[in-house]
Protein backbone atom coordinates (compact mmCIF):
# COMPACT_ATOMS: atom_id res chain seq x y z
CA UNK A 1 0.00 0.00 0.00
CA UNK A 2 1.30 3.45 -0.91
CA UNK A 3 2.16 5.44 2.18
CA UNK A 4 3.15 9.04 2.86
CA UNK A 5 4.70 9.93 6.19
CA UNK A 6 5.87 13.50 6.82
CA UNK A 7 8.61 14.02 9.42
CA UNK A 8 9.99 17.13 11.03
CA UNK A 9 13.44 17.54 9.44
CA UNK A 10 15.10 18.37 12.78
CA UNK A 11 13.63 15.38 14.64
CA UNK A 12 12.65 12.15 12.87
CA UNK A 13 10.62 11.12 15.92
CA UNK A 14 8.10 13.87 15.11
CA UNK A 15 5.61 12.62 12.52
CA UNK A 16 3.52 15.52 11.22
CA UNK A 17 1.24 13.55 8.89
CA UNK A 18 0.61 10.02 7.67
CA UNK A 19 -1.77 8.67 5.02
CA UNK A 20 -2.38 5.80 2.62
CA UNK A 21 -5.04 7.75 0.70
CA UNK A 22 -3.70 8.17 -2.86
CA UNK A 23 -5.55 11.45 -3.45
CA UNK A 24 -4.21 12.95 -0.23
CA UNK A 25 -0.68 11.73 -1.04
CA UNK A 26 -0.93 13.45 -4.43
CA UNK A 27 -2.28 16.64 -2.85
CA UNK A 28 0.41 16.78 -0.14
CA UNK A 29 3.21 16.15 -2.64
CA UNK A 30 1.82 18.66 -5.13
CA UNK A 31 2.51 21.32 -2.46
CA UNK A 32 6.24 20.63 -2.91
CA UNK A 33 5.93 20.30 -6.73
CA UNK A 34 6.21 16.49 -6.70
CA UNK A 35 3.87 14.62 -9.05
CA UNK A 36 2.20 11.45 -7.72
CA UNK A 37 -0.34 9.43 -9.71
CA UNK A 38 -1.82 5.94 -9.85
CA UNK A 39 -1.66 4.21 -13.25
CA UNK A 40 -3.23 1.01 -14.57
CA UNK A 41 -1.72 -1.28 -17.21
CA UNK A 42 -3.33 -0.86 -20.61
CA UNK A 43 -2.46 -4.47 -21.55
CA UNK A 44 -2.04 -7.64 -19.52
CA UNK A 45 1.48 -7.86 -18.12
CA UNK A 46 2.93 -11.35 -17.60
CA UNK A 47 5.14 -11.85 -14.53
CA UNK A 48 8.20 -12.56 -16.72
CA UNK A 49 7.70 -9.48 -18.93
CA UNK A 50 10.86 -8.03 -20.44
CA UNK A 51 11.59 -4.31 -20.82
CA UNK A 52 9.73 -3.98 -24.14
CA UNK A 53 6.62 -5.74 -22.78
CA UNK A 54 6.59 -3.57 -19.65
CA UNK A 55 6.85 -0.35 -21.65
CA UNK A 56 4.20 -1.59 -24.12
CA UNK A 57 1.78 -2.33 -21.24
CA UNK A 58 1.90 1.33 -20.20
CA UNK A 59 2.57 2.83 -23.64
CA UNK A 60 -0.31 5.33 -23.64
CA UNK A 61 0.52 6.70 -20.18
CA UNK A 62 4.25 6.83 -20.96
CA UNK A 63 3.69 8.64 -24.29
CA UNK A 64 1.33 11.12 -22.64
CA UNK A 65 3.91 11.91 -19.96
CA UNK A 66 6.65 12.22 -22.58
CA UNK A 67 4.52 14.66 -24.54
CA UNK A 68 3.67 16.74 -21.47
CA UNK A 69 7.19 16.90 -20.05
CA UNK A 70 9.58 16.32 -22.97
CA UNK A 71 11.15 13.11 -21.67
CA UNK A 72 13.35 11.59 -24.39
CA UNK A 73 14.48 8.25 -22.96
CA UNK A 74 12.55 5.40 -21.31
CA UNK A 75 13.86 2.20 -19.78
CA UNK A 76 13.02 -0.35 -17.09
CA UNK A 77 15.07 -1.14 -14.00
CA UNK A 78 14.33 -4.44 -12.26
CA UNK A 79 15.76 -6.02 -9.13
CA UNK A 80 14.55 -9.45 -8.09
CA UNK A 81 14.48 -10.59 -4.47
CA UNK A 82 17.75 -12.37 -3.68
CA UNK A 83 19.83 -10.43 -6.22
CA UNK A 84 23.42 -10.62 -4.94
CA UNK A 85 25.48 -7.57 -4.00
CA UNK A 86 22.62 -5.09 -3.66
CA UNK A 87 23.98 -3.62 -0.38
CA UNK A 88 26.43 -1.25 -2.16
CA UNK A 89 23.66 -0.15 -4.54
CA UNK A 90 21.33 0.51 -1.61
CA UNK A 91 24.04 2.48 0.21
CA UNK A 92 24.63 4.72 -2.83
CA UNK A 93 20.95 5.63 -3.18
CA UNK A 94 20.69 6.26 0.59
CA UNK A 95 22.91 9.32 0.23
CA UNK A 96 21.04 12.59 -0.21
CA UNK A 97 21.32 13.99 -3.72
CA UNK A 98 19.53 15.96 -6.37
CA UNK A 99 19.48 15.96 -10.16
CA UNK A 100 19.65 18.55 -12.90
CA UNK A 101 16.51 16.96 -14.39
CA UNK A 102 13.36 15.36 -13.01
CA UNK A 103 13.62 11.87 -11.54
CA UNK A 104 10.59 9.97 -12.81
CA UNK A 105 9.74 6.44 -11.71
CA UNK A 106 6.67 4.35 -12.33
CA UNK A 107 6.53 1.19 -10.19
CA UNK A 108 5.40 -1.83 -12.20
CA UNK A 109 6.02 -4.32 -9.39
CA UNK A 110 7.40 -4.35 -5.86
CA UNK A 111 8.07 -1.20 -3.87
CA UNK A 112 10.62 1.28 -2.58
CA UNK A 113 10.73 4.49 -0.54
CA UNK A 114 11.58 8.00 -1.70
CA UNK A 115 12.57 10.54 0.97
CA UNK A 116 12.07 14.13 -0.17
CA UNK A 117 13.50 17.11 1.71
CA UNK A 118 11.58 20.39 1.49
CA UNK A 119 10.33 23.23 3.72
CA UNK A 120 11.91 21.81 6.90
CA UNK A 121 10.19 18.45 6.39
CA UNK A 122 11.10 14.98 5.14
CA UNK A 123 8.38 13.37 3.03
CA UNK A 124 8.75 9.58 3.01
CA UNK A 125 6.75 8.13 0.12
CA UNK A 126 6.54 4.35 -0.11
CA UNK A 127 5.72 3.68 -3.75
CA UNK A 128 4.37 0.37 -4.96
CA UNK A 129 2.96 -1.21 -8.10
CA UNK A 130 0.86 1.36 -9.93
CA UNK A 131 2.54 4.46 -8.44
CA UNK A 132 4.13 7.18 -10.55
CA UNK A 133 6.38 9.68 -8.80
CA UNK A 134 8.15 12.58 -10.47
CA UNK A 135 10.72 14.40 -8.32
CA UNK A 136 11.54 17.81 -9.81
CA UNK A 137 15.09 18.77 -10.74
CA UNK A 138 16.93 20.30 -7.80
CA UNK A 139 14.85 18.53 -5.10
CA UNK A 140 17.03 17.02 -2.38
CA UNK A 141 16.09 13.39 -1.83
CA UNK A 142 17.26 9.82 -1.38
CA UNK A 143 15.82 6.41 -2.22
CA UNK A 144 15.71 3.24 -0.13
CA UNK A 145 15.10 -0.01 -1.97
CA UNK A 146 15.23 -2.03 1.26
CA UNK A 147 17.65 -4.75 2.41
CA UNK A 148 16.42 -7.35 -0.11
CA UNK A 149 14.98 -5.27 -2.95
CA UNK A 150 12.22 -6.44 -5.22
CA UNK A 151 10.88 -3.95 -7.73
CA UNK A 152 10.58 -3.04 -11.38
CA UNK A 153 10.14 0.55 -12.46
CA UNK A 154 9.84 2.42 -15.71
CA UNK A 155 12.27 5.35 -15.73
CA UNK A 156 11.86 8.42 -17.91
CA UNK A 157 14.64 10.91 -18.65
CA UNK A 158 15.02 14.25 -20.40
CA UNK A 159 18.70 13.57 -20.99
CA UNK A 160 19.14 10.36 -23.00
CA UNK A 161 22.34 9.71 -21.00
CA UNK A 162 20.03 9.06 -18.06
CA UNK A 163 20.29 9.46 -14.34
CA UNK A 164 23.11 11.59 -12.91
CA UNK A 165 23.17 12.31 -9.17
CA UNK A 166 24.68 15.38 -7.50
CA UNK A 167 25.42 14.18 -3.97
CA UNK A 168 25.05 16.84 -1.26
CA UNK A 169 27.40 15.23 1.29
CA UNK A 170 24.79 15.86 4.01
CA UNK A 171 24.36 12.75 6.24
CA UNK A 172 20.67 13.57 6.93
CA UNK A 173 19.48 10.20 5.59
CA UNK A 174 21.29 8.44 8.45
CA UNK A 175 18.86 9.98 10.97
CA UNK A 176 15.63 8.73 9.40
CA UNK A 177 14.05 5.26 9.57
CA UNK A 178 15.12 2.94 6.78
CA UNK A 179 12.69 1.11 4.51
CA UNK A 180 12.81 -2.41 5.87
Amino acid sequence: MSLLRVFEERDPKIVLAETTDGERIARELREIAVRFERWEAEKALPSDADQDAVIAAYEGSVRKLQGECGYQAVDVVRLARGTPNTAPMRAKFLSEHDHSEDEVRFFVEGKGAFYLRDNGHIYRVVCERGDLISVPAGTRHWFDMGPDPEFAAIRLFTNPAGWVANFTGDPIADRFPKFE
